[in-house]
């Protein structure tokens, strides 16, 4: 176990929640660390149910590609803890923090802490302003927790900019079961006179956005409305107020990352930041890397029995937006190759299964169902393969994600594999596939 995991560990015992939304215990723990969050590069900071991390991928590498040092942090982590917390190692360069100062930092949160109860996400966030506030850059790409107003990452009463992503239900526990309350939430991170892209959104979302901010006086750039970002013959083609803009596609694979390259984009032009050139903006489309969001999985221990005509993809969305944005993208790599799609699956029992499977419904040939590993509260094989039936769907369980890809496969010659339904299996599989070791904690920290 790396030194880290076993503070992490010990961090958990802190709260017997793991999720408390709260700005209390934060704001109490940063004021004893001397404030950090107040030390930290210009934060660009992000909230919403679908594309958070894919947007803060495609901001990072457009800001990279314009030689400037950008810190950025994100989660759940997928393998290791250190993905949460990115740090620039020089101009246009950046790499997950290493491990002693991660260890460093955690112990010196545990010190100032002091036994208080604080929840895991609060302190390692503390942790990681901590970081940022020590490390110059020109930039932070602060990604939100769990909704917004009263997430651990809303202390940061000035950003640059903020940008609010597609919002669906997810966490209705904990941010409300209608699409305007859960709005209500996300819209917690505007500030006045601070600029908000807003990504695409469904009416009754985006007038409680923008009722949020004209109470705040917080300046909106609208999806469709201020900007737009279409695909045409090939290209991204981005409009707003200053221009046009004919770019490359983006790297990151479905139709639907053409909406969070487009709230990237808008997010940079509101910047005003001359150090950054269209030239820029295209060469991060095509450089930007986000794991577990329509990734083509090679030359790893999963993909090593499958044949040469076979696919092996991996995508992380779990709630029913999600899957009708997969089923989409698979879709259409139907339509221009043409493979019988099986789907190898996973979930929360928190979550909405049927509802995620219900668009693939004469999409996919079959479905695997799997038991995430080490997860409690994940639905068992058995459950998922019933939901699944229900939906229409021919379904069976398996033992193991390895025993799946094998069930999948069997038979056909040249089929295409999904494996889907969470970022928590995700992890697992990456793992698993890179033949790499996750951390200890990665099973029940992670939300």
């Amino acid at each position: 176990m790396a030194v880290s995991d076993a503070i992490l560990t010990r961090l958990l015992g802190l709260h017997p929640k793991i999720i408390d939304l709260s700005l209390g215990r934060m704001q109490r723990i940063l004021q004893r660390l001397g404030e950090p969050h107040k030390a930290v590069p210009p934060v660009v900071h992000v909230a919403g149910t679908n594309g958070k991390g894919s947007t803060v991928a495609y901001l990072r590498a457009i800001l990279e590609a314009a030689g400037l040092k950008v810190h950025a942090y994100t989660s759940p982590h997928l393998v290791k803890f250190h993905e949460r917390i990115r740090l620039a190692t020089g101009p246009g360069k950046s790499a997950f923090i290493l491990e002693d100062e991660l260890s460093a930092l955690l112990e010196e949160c545990e010190a100032a802490n002091g036994g208080e109860a604080i929840t895991f996400f609060e302190i390692t966030t503390a942790a990681a302003f901590l970081a940022f506030a020590r490390h110059a850059a020109d930039y932070l790409l602060l990604e939100v927790g769990l909704g917004g107003r009263l997430d651990a990452t809303n202390v940061i009463d000035q950003p640059r900019a903020c940008v609010i992503t597609s919002i669906d239900y997810d966490h209705q526990h904990y941010l409300g079961h209608s699409l305007t309350l859960i709005a209500r939430e996300k819209a917690g991170i505007l500030k006045p006179a601070v600029p908000c892209i807003v990504g695409r959104q469904g009416d009754d979302v985006l007038m409680e956005i923008e009722r949020c901010a004209r109470r705040l006086g917080a300046p909106l750039s609208i999806a469709n409305q201020d900007w737009s970002a279409i695909l045409q013959g090939g290209r991204l083609v981005f409009q707003d107020g200053d221009g046009l803009l004919d770019l490359p596609p983006p790297r990151l694979k479905g139709g639907f990352q053409f909406d969070n390259a487009g709230n990237a984009i808008a997010a940079v032009r509101s910047l005003k930041d001359r150090r950054i050139s269209e030239t820029d903006i295209a060469q991060g489309l095509r450089s930007a890397e986000w794991p577990a969001r329509m990734q083509r999985l090679r030359d790893g221990r999963l993909s090593q029995g499958l044949s040469a005509q076979s696919e092996l993809w991996l995508d992380g969305g779990h709630n029913s937006s999600a899957g009708q944005a997969i089923a989409a993208a698979f879709a259409e790599l139907h339509d221009q190759r043409q493979k019988p799609l099986v789907l190898i699956m996973g979930m929360l029992n928190t979550k909405d299964a049927a509802a995620f499977l219900r668009p693939f419904r004469g999409l996919a040939q079959k479905v695997i169902t799997i038991a995430i590993p080490g997860e409690a509260n994940a639905f068992t094989a058995e459950e998922l393969a019933r939901i699944a039936r229900g939906e229409g769907l021919g379904a069976e369980p398996a033992p193991s994600i390895e025993t799946a890809v094998m069930k999948a496969s069997e038979g056909q010659d040249g089929v295409r594999l999904l494996v889907c339904g969470s970022l928590y299996l995700a992890g697992h599989v990456l793992a698993l596939h890179r033949r790499e070791r996750m951390s200890d904690v990665s099973g029940v920290a992670r939300r």
